[in-house]
């Protein structure tokens, strides 16, 4: 008789919840053919840009998709670096750009290439989840400190320092702006001032820039503007509609270009090469692009009004990204219970907060307001209906 192998340890990292929420509304759908409205996931209803689209037509019909190098194909890496010079005025060296298989791929080299296995790391909570639980599967100690509205739900310098006195020292700092799940935004001041002070105390800083584009009238800052040091990541998911291409980036001090390379070959060979075929002439399509986000600002204008008359009146300040992170307090203390009721009786999909803020998030929700106009109507009906 042998005895039974289980899994690792570093494998028993928690769900992440949205897409757990995202499977569960998909059953119902195929299995009872409900109509459900799904505000759980944050990805964009559209297709990608026709421009895109053409262009991975063409590579499927003339090009043989071989491996390309593993930083990515010298084209792209060659446009991305353009866009920051377009958009922020940065002169970039293509050379430190990094193609990667989405963010997810972006991060887990970020970390990598920047961590000794134990480190500790700063994050916020609430944050995304997936940045707890890959810091917690490549060994490293996800520090997570608490933000409100005190600090307009961001990380600050003092947080920091008071997060290392009492945890030890911290090796890195990881923020988002903006940030999922409160799309609440760093001003380009308060960003400046974290990625120098990160700087001073021999911290790594890391930049989640991934929902660059989409903002609601306030104004997106780059990490790259106020420290060579830092290390940027970003994605075609949000902004550019190209969630299922997997494809995405990050911009790294020229010091660790070669072991992230080195890293990269071992780990993922090469990112897609149809997606950056497809990636070159993403950032061609920025009027239909823009359209995309008008109608998000639509989205969250109708939320932001409608939700109150359901009972859900409290959220952090969305200044960017497509999400509404909700107080419920006054109907739950149990948001995991509260999403399951609410996607089952109301047909309404969203994820509780404790996807995002293990010790605070039962009280919260976040709603995606990235789907049709005509979805966030109807969702609007079936919540004031169900909280009546």
């Amino acid at each position: 008789m042998t005895n039974r192998l289980n899994g690792s340890r570093r494998s028993g990292v928690a769900p992440f919840i949205a897409m757990d929420v995202m499977r569960d509304a998909t059953a119902l759908e195929r299995q009872e053919g409900r109509r459900i409205i799904h505000l759980e996931v944050g990805q964009p209803s559209t297709q990608a840009p026709q421009v895109v689209r053409d262009a991975a037509a063409r590579a499927l019909a003339s090009d043989r998709l071989g491996y390309t190098d593993a930083l990515g194909t010298p084209a792209l890496r060659e446009r991305i670096a353009r866009y920051y010079a377009d958009r922020h005025g940065i002169d970039l060296a293509p050379e430190r750009v990094v193609v990667t298989p989405g963010s997810s791929g972006g991060f887990i080299l970020a970390f990598l290439a920047c961590f000794d296995p134990g480190a500790r790391v700063a994050i916020s909570e609430p944050g995304y989840p997936a940045y707890r639980n890959i810091l917690l599967a490549l060994g490293l100690e996800p520090v997570g400190i608490s933000v409100g509205a005190e600090t307009r739900w961001s990380l600050t310098p003092e947080l920091i320092e008071e997060a290392e006195r009492r945890h030890g020292r911290i090796a890195g700092v990881l923020v988002a702006s903006p940030a999922n799940p409160t799309g609440t935004m760093l001003t380009p001041e308060a960003l400046a001032v974290l990625s120098q002070a990160c700087a001073r105390q021999g911290r790594w800083f890391i930049s989640d820039e991934i929902y660059h584009g989409i903002s609601f009238g306030a104004e997106t800052a780059t990490a790259l503007a106020s420290s060579d040091d830092a290390l940027v990541v970003n994605s075609f998911s949000k902004y550019y509609c190209m969630t299922g291409w997997r494809l995405g980036w990050v911009v790294v001090p020229e010091r660790l270009v070669r072991p992230i390379e080195r890293l990269a070959q071992n780990l993922f060979i090469a990112p897609s090469s149809i997606a950056q075929a497809a990636g070159v002439v993403a950032f061609d399509a920025t009027e239909e692009l823009d359209a995309n986000v008008a109608v998000y600002a639509a989205n969250r204008k109708l939320l932001l009004d409608a939700l109150p008359e359901a009972g859900l009146a409290r959220f952090a300040p969305a200044d960017g990204a497509f999400y509404l992170y909700a107080d419920v307090s006054t109907l739950t203390n149990d948001s995991a219970g509260f999403c399951h009721r609410m996607l089952h009786e109301a047909g309404v999909a969203a994820t509780p907060g404790l996807d995002f803020d293990p010790l605070n998030g039962a009280t919260t929700v976040r709603f995606s307001f990235a789907g049709a106009t005509a979805d966030m109507e109807e969702a609007v009906v079936r919540l004031k209906r169900w909280l009546a």
